[in-house]
């Protein structure tokens, strides 16, 4: 058999269909929600009344739904046709109402008003502030809603239908507003907690106003008159209830005035997922988050961790906003080498740990430049080419171990040194993949016709790709070197582990004062940055100034 399902009693206003679950051909469940619709003051989840499969979707995204339209033809099977018409009158009953029927149940409350809440403006007469309860309205045939969201605390200033909580059904989320103006005096509600009609979420705490006695049934005057404080105070407080339970529009301003539309559904998978929903684009209608836009957010923000961690934010530091270049001319989008994305994780991740200072000095190398010079054939005789390389190597290597506070690395819990017994050292290799460090093993023990000809090996496996991961591991310093391309002063970025990373500039020739006149140098630029956890300025100064003095005369590393 089949059965056109309607739309069940939502109150005396209509709701724009903004999500449909189903599609035909599928089975559902009893209970399972069919549609989303949403009015001004509410979203509500549409449940079948009974389990069959859908034939048929009768409404589209974008419908204006009331109570009695068609939603689906649906197929089930029964015996009794008699029971299914019956059913189907009782399940509009059964059917989840929202709390955006105000009119409708301030019209049902009228009878209780006759209890004594109807007001004499004749009697009014001000008062100063007062603290009122404020409660939860009347939720209609929901009669239990977990609180998903606080929205105030104590001590805020909160406007009359600013939204005070968010709660959520199995079938609607609402916000729930304010009936007054004032001031927050204290929160009684807790999140995840099932609240009702007439629970307490807050006590308000109320300028001066009108109050206002009510009058009282035959009943209640009986009782006045055997006590007329009980009276006056029942009084005043089935006025504050009055006011904290009178039906008010759901839906103001969340989280910081940025309202988020989603469904009890949408919701739900958000918090098994973690997903902070301001931060989800919607797709919606009414910029509506839907369930895709959730799953949608969850691979994107995995898919970008892991494919390209250099450019996501780290440590609380926001992601460089995504710019759609193509607006401004013409672009071509090139993927970076397998060398390249490796080497942007390793500085990104360096950078973000470690607190940089770099310490610049300039080392007078006239000496050092005439000694190489002098000894062009000897290299040659063994095959090799002196550079000034070999030169820092054999310098770094001897000032690890007099100053071995530099030959270190932080202990992973931060309150330790480890303390390296081996000098390795890596050198930076530019390469057309990228930037590359080979490390040169024992260069302390190693002569400088040795150390020249290990390096332009390095080198060159670098460049021909055939360098493996343990000719780049192991390292206690790194020097890089620009002084080929030129530049005076850069900040090499620490290679950690390591603690400090030595750059090179191009030498150049400066005047000298030697005490009676000026002399031309030639000078070579030091830039050396450390990991200031585990070195302090002092001893940065140090270094540089003694790199100085055994590149000015390189015998003193013999002493």
């Amino acid at each position: 058999m089949s059965e056109v399902i309607k739309v069940p009693g939502i109150g005396d206003g209509a709701g724009e269909v903004i999500e449909i679950l189903v599609k035909p051909g599928d089975t559902v469940e009893a209970e399972q929600s069919l549609v989303v619709l949403e009015s001004d003051k509410a979203s509500m989840e549409i449940p079948c009344p009974k389990a069959g499969t859908v034939k048929s979707i009768k409404v589209k995204i974008g419908d204006s739904l009331k109570e009695g339209d068609d939603l689906i033809e649906l197929e089930f099977e029964s015996a009794d046709a008699g029971e299914e018409k019956q059913e189907k009158a009782e399940e509009p009953a059964k059917t989840a109402k929202t709390d955006s029927t105000q009119d409708d149940e301030a019209e049902a409350k009228k009878p209780d008003n006759k209890n004594g809440d109807t007001q004499a403006a004749s009697d009014k007469k001000p008062v100063g502030s007062s603290v009122q309860p404020v409660k939860v309205p009347d939720l209609g045939s929901d009669s239990k809603a977990k609180v998903i969201e606080i929205l105030v605390k104590e001590g805020d200033s909160v406007e009359v239908d600013q939204s005070l909580i968010v709660l959520e059904s199995d079938k609607a989320s609402m916000e729930i507003p304010s009936p007054v103006a004032g001031t927050v005096e204290s929160v009684e509600i807790k999140l995840e907690q099932d609240a009702g009609t007439g629970d307490l979420i807050l006590h308000m705490k109320v300028a001066g106003k009108a109050q206002e006695p009510s009058e009282k049934a035959d009943s209640e005057e009986k009782s006045t008159s055997a006590d007329p404080s009980g009276g006056k105070a029942k009084a005043k407080e089935g006025e504050s209830a009055e006011q904290a339970n009178a039906p008010a529009p759901i839906g103001g301003a969340s989280r910081d005035g940025a309202k988020v539309h989603a469904g009890p559904a949408v919701r739900l998978l958000a918090r098994e997922m973690g997903v902070d929903l301001t931060g989800v684009k919607p797709s919606g209608p009414r910029d509506r988050i839907l369930k895709e836009d959730v799953q949608g957010h969850v691979k994107s923000v995995m898919k970008q961790s892991k494919s390209a961690p250099a450019t996501a934010g780290g440590s609380g530091i926001p992601a460089v906003p995504e710019i759609d270049f193509s607006r401004f001319g013409e672009i071509e989008v090139k993927d970076m080498t397998r060398l390249q994305q490796v080497g942007a994780t390793n500085i990104h991740r360096s950078w973000l740990n470690v607190p940089h200072v770099t310490q610049f000095d300039l080392a007078d190398i006239s000496e050092l430049e005439t000694f190489r010079k002098d000894q062009k054939a000897v290299a040659e005789k063994a095959g090799v080419k002196l550079t000034i390389l070999p030169f820092l190597l054999k310098a770094c290597a001897h000032l690890l171990r007099e100053q071995a506070n530099f030959n270190v690395a932080l202990a992973p819990n931060g309150k330790q040194l480890i303390h390296k017994h081996y000098v390795h050292i890596g050198f930076a290799v530019d390469t057309p993949d990228g930037l590359m460090v080979p490390v040169i093993r024992n260069v302390d023990k190693k002569s400088l016709l040795q150390l020249a000809g290990e390096a332009a090996e390095l080198a060159e496996k670098a460049r021909a790709k055939k360098l493996g991961a343990d000719g780049m591991q192991g390292a206690c310093f790194t020097i890089s070197s620009l002084g080929h391309i030129g530049g005076t002063y850069f900040t090499p970025i620490v290679n950690a582990p390591e603690v400090a990373i030595l750059g090179i500039s191009k030498a150049t020739i400066q005047p000298v004062w030697d005490g009676a006149t000026f002399q031309p140098k030639l000078m070579l630029p030091l830039s050396l940055s450390y990991d200031h956890r585990a070195i302090n300025g002092a001893a940065a100064a140090q270094f540089t100034r003694r790199l100085g003095e055994l590149l000015g005369d390189i015998r003193s590393m013999l002493l």
